[in-house]
This record gives structure tokens, C-alpha cells and sequence, in this order.
């Protein structure tokens, strides 16, 4: 007995568009090793006197840091068509930053400190453009968060900043579903306030203090596509 197809299918099958898959479509994961450039900026208010309407002028600074930085990233890459792809994934960066200091002046005294950026990550989204059937060219935007350890004398504090991501990179098979790659990002994280007091004999002291930072790295590293 002969089987025929019914013509309706044959053309409706036809008709579908296909494209070949991007060979960087599905599961990945990375590590990368750079060089990061950290731009904080540290303000407050003028301490405030309960009972009475004076204050007291209080002046904050901070340097700003460079060093070594690093990350592991896992994500999935789609392809949209033939020349397009869309990733999302999410990044750890375990390396501190390195150390710098900030300043206090207050009543012509000043006291310094040290802060040092610590568990930074970043969760993005990735569209991409096909370099050939080897390389991948994409952008990044995401949503990054990190925390800020400051330490003056016996005391410490750590605040956690938040903001947006922005990045341009470039992966290239160089052998089976290993690949190299180069990145550099831009990092803004928005005003973290940190309400402070002190007692002074009968009275209370108060103010605030806000910081915010500014991060940019180049990065290089090496990827397997599962």
C-alpha cells in the first residue's frame, strides 16, 4: 500500500523559514581575570544638635581604588535567527577589591579610614550579533549589586549598593566548545544613606551619610558551551 502526503502539508512544511542555530546557542559557563577602576563618591549632612537649631560642620572624603578583579558566570544563549541571539546569565565577582581610604574632618580634626568593595554580582541579559560561525559580538544590561566595607579603628560597617550594568564583549571558539573572550563594563550604583547618631552628655547627635560608586573593568577570559 502507497502512503501519499497530502499536498496542503508538503507546501504548509515548506513554507516554514529555518535558520541554522548560532553555535553558541545553549548552557555556558565562564571565569575571567581583569582590571577594575572603582570611582566612589562619599557625602553627608552637617551633624544636627537635638535642642537646638546649630549644627555642626562635618566633612567626608574618599579616594578612589584600581586593582585586580575576577568572575565566574554561568548563562543560556538563544538564538533569535540566523544572525541574532539573546543570552541572560548571572556573574560573581569572589575578589575583593583592593583597600582604600576616606576622611573625616570634624572641628579641624580629621580621621581616616578604609573601605573595600566585597561580594559583587551582576545579572544580565545579553543580545548578540554572529561574527561568522565562530565569533559572537554582544551587549549587556543588567541589575548589579555589591557591598562596601568601611573600617575606622575597632569600628566597621558594611553597606550594600545596587544599581545598573552596562557591557560590550566578544567570544570566539578557538577549540570544540571552548571559547575565549574579552569584556568591559561599566557598573553604577546608586545612593546608599546611612543614618548615624551619638549621644553627647544630655544631648543627641545626628547626621547622614550617602555613597555611591562609579565601577568600570576590562576582563579576558575563557568559556565552555554545554
Amino acid at each position: 500500500m502507497k502512503y501519499y502526503l497530502p499536498l496542503g502539508l508538503v507546501i504548509a512544511t515548506l513554507a516554514i523559514p529555518s535558520f541554522a542555530q548560532s553555535k553558541f546557542e545553549g548552557l555556558y559557563g565562564q571565569v575571567a581575570v581583569g582590571y577594575e577602576s572603582i570611582n566612589p563618591t562619599l557625602t553627608n549632612t552637617p551633624i544636627s544638635v537635638s535642642g537646638s537649631s546649630s549644627t555642626i560642620p562635618l566633612s567626608t572624603s574618599i579616594s578612589s581604588t584600581s586593582g585586580g578583579t575576577g568572575n565566574v558566570a554561568l548563562g543560556y544563549t538563544a538564538s533569535l535567527n540566523k544572525d541574532y541571539t539573546l543570552g541572560i546569565g548571572a556573574e560573581y565577582y569572589p575578589i575583593d577589591s583592593s583597600t582604600d581610604n576616606y576622611t573625616s574632618t570634624l572641628a579641624g580634626r580629621t580621621s581616616t579610614g578604609t573601605y573595600q568593595k566585597q561580594n559583587a554580582y551582576n545579572i544580565y541579559i545579553a543580545p548578540g550579533m554572529n561574527v561568522g560561525t565562530h565569533g559572537l559580538a554582544y551587549f549587556k544590561v543588567g541589575y548589579t549589586g555589591a557591598s562596601v566595607k568601611s573600617s575606622q579603628g575597632s569600628a566597621s560597617s558594611t553597606e550594600n549598593l545596587s544599581g545598573y550594568s552596562l557591557g560590550l564583549g566578544y567570544k570566539q571558539f578557538f577549540s570544540g566548545n571552548w571559547y575565549g573572550f574579552g569584556e568591559a563594563n561599566y557598573f553604577s550604583y546608586g545612593n546608599s544613606v546611612h543614618n548615624q547618631g551619638a549621644s553627647a552628655g544630655t544631648r543627641t547627635l545626628s547626621w547622614s551619610t550617602t555613597l555611591n560608586a562609579n565601577v568600570y573593568n576590562l576582563l579576558v577570559g575563557v568559556g565552555y558551551k554545554f
